[in-house]
């Protein structure tokens, strides 16, 4: 047994009593009240999840298991020479809450490279798909055509598990999936993109390297990548994909189908293609500017035409955020060290001088300061990743992070089949006391 296995297998053996003594001593305990507007607004806001992975803060942005995003990245060790932590270090961190040693970093790193072949069917599956499929649609079917490789599928059809065991072989699938994901990625990226000229990954790369080698962009890209996938690795169980994953996973299904539907649910224009757009907007308004950054006064003329002919400034806003996102800020202090000269990296920083200030003078948007989207696809275009299509791809490996040690721990906890109650419109009208 790996030593992250090991270590896992301890937490969890001390973590099962505390849900067992919440369910059976406290079960009836009220935890919040369900509103007519939650049930037809997409439960927004809903108490009804559990994770101990991350939690949301509106005021200090997404922490990871109770860590908030600088401390994660100055005490995850980091690649010899490299600026950013290694993702193999950030899945230990995870899946155990313990800050993994820089041995024990590159211990899961070693075994992700044992684990990491895609099978040839896959890649042939891939190159027979039509030309204009969208690569989200290819990185679903990638996974859910791994779902043959499932050990938790296979010994549960022959009844070698039993309930208190799941999770190990859940275990086992998501480590070798999340070690296959970007190699998964990097040969749809070739087939689409490249007329199927595929670079072999090297073996003696890590993760987040071994993807920008395979890719075929230079270093720094590679720390790029690192910085990426970290910060797009949890966040929370709520949203589309880790929820959509969670609740497959919920039925017993492998972690192959669930990570396909929570794929499914990324690719949604409300979701995961968020980066794209903002990026489109930003060049747009670079075009609109002569090819260069705009003044403050010019940049705030823009911004109130763009608000008063009724459009947003993408980018700008969160659900639940109420301050600049710090995946912003990460990204941002990436950018000032890499590329400060960098034209659209010049006019993102002017629209946070300005924009903050017009959003709220303009008086509609709730949080008028930037999200992780605002950008995040300047990084890629400026090291030469231009295909939009692709960025939800990249938002893809990450996100598996956190959810696939989410499923892990469900499936350790015994958490059941997620099943809602429904009511009707009549019944809500009833509750409002308008149904006559």
């Amino acid at each position: 047994m790996s030593e992250l296995k090991s270590v896992l297998a301890e937490k969890i053996e001390h973590h099962r009593p505390r849900i067992q003594r919440l369910l059976k001593t406290y079960g009836d305990h009220p935890l919040g009240q369900v509103t007519i507007g939650q049930a037809i607004g997409g439960a927004r806001g809903v108490k009804c999840l559990v994770t101990d992975i991350s939690y949301l803060d509106p005021m200090e942005g997404i922490r990871f298991r109770g860590l908030t995003i600088p401390e994660v990245f100055d005490q995850l060790p980091k690649p010899p020479g490299k600026v950013e932590p290694y993702v193999a270090g950030f899945w230990y961190f995870l899946l155990t809450g313990d800050m993994p040693t820089l041995e024990q970093a590159q211990a899961v790193s070693a075994e992700f490279k044992k684990r990491r072949q895609v099978p040839e069917y896959v890649i042939d599956m891939l190159k027979g798909m039509p030309k204009d499929s969208h690569p989200m649609a290819m990185f679903s079917a990638g996974i859910l055509a791994m779902q043959r490789e499932s050990i938790f599928a296979r010994e549960y059809a022959a009844g070698n598990l039993k309930k208190p065991e799941y999770w190990e072989a859940t275990f086992e699938d998501a480590m070798n999936l999340m070690a296959r994901l970007p190699i998964l990625a990097a040969y749809i990226y070739r087939i689409k993109y490249k007329d199927g000229d595929i670079i072999e990954e090297d073996q003696s790369l890590g993760f987040g390297s071994n993807f920008a080698h395979m890719i075929g962009i230079p270093e720094p890209y590679d720390d790029v990548c690192r910085l990426y996938f970290i910060l797009h690795g949890d966040h929370e169980s709520g949203n589309v994909s880790a929820h959509a994953g969670h609740l497959v996973a919920s039925a017993l299904s492998d972690v192959y189908y669930a990570y396909s539907a929570a794929m499914n649910g990324l690719a949604g224009p409300l979701h995961g293609r968020a980066n794209q757009d903002t990026l489109g907007w930003i060049q747009d308004v670079l075009e609109k500017m002569g090819g260069k950054a705009p003044t403050e006064d010019q940049l705030e003329k823009f911004l109130w035409e763009t608000l008063n002919a009724g459009q947003v400034v993408p980018g700008y806003g969160h659900a639940v955020l109420r301050k600049t996102d710090p995946r912003y800020t990460a990204q941002k202090q990436f950018c000032e060290h890499y590329m400060p000269d960098d034209e659209l990296f010049k006019l993102v920083k002017t629209i946070y001088k300005v924009a903050p200030r017009v959003l709220e003078e303009h008086g509609k948007a709730k949080n008028p300061w930037p999200n992780v989207d605002s950008i995040s696809g300047v990084l890629q275009w400026h090291y030469g990743l231009r295909e939009y299509d692709f960025y939800t791809v990249l938002f893809g490996i990450g996100r598996a992070l956190g959810v696939l040690s989410n499923i892990v721990w469900d499936r350790a906890l015994g958490y059941p089949i997620e099943r809602p109650k429904s009511v009707t419109t009549a019944m809500l009208e009833e509750a409002a006391g308008i149904r006559h």
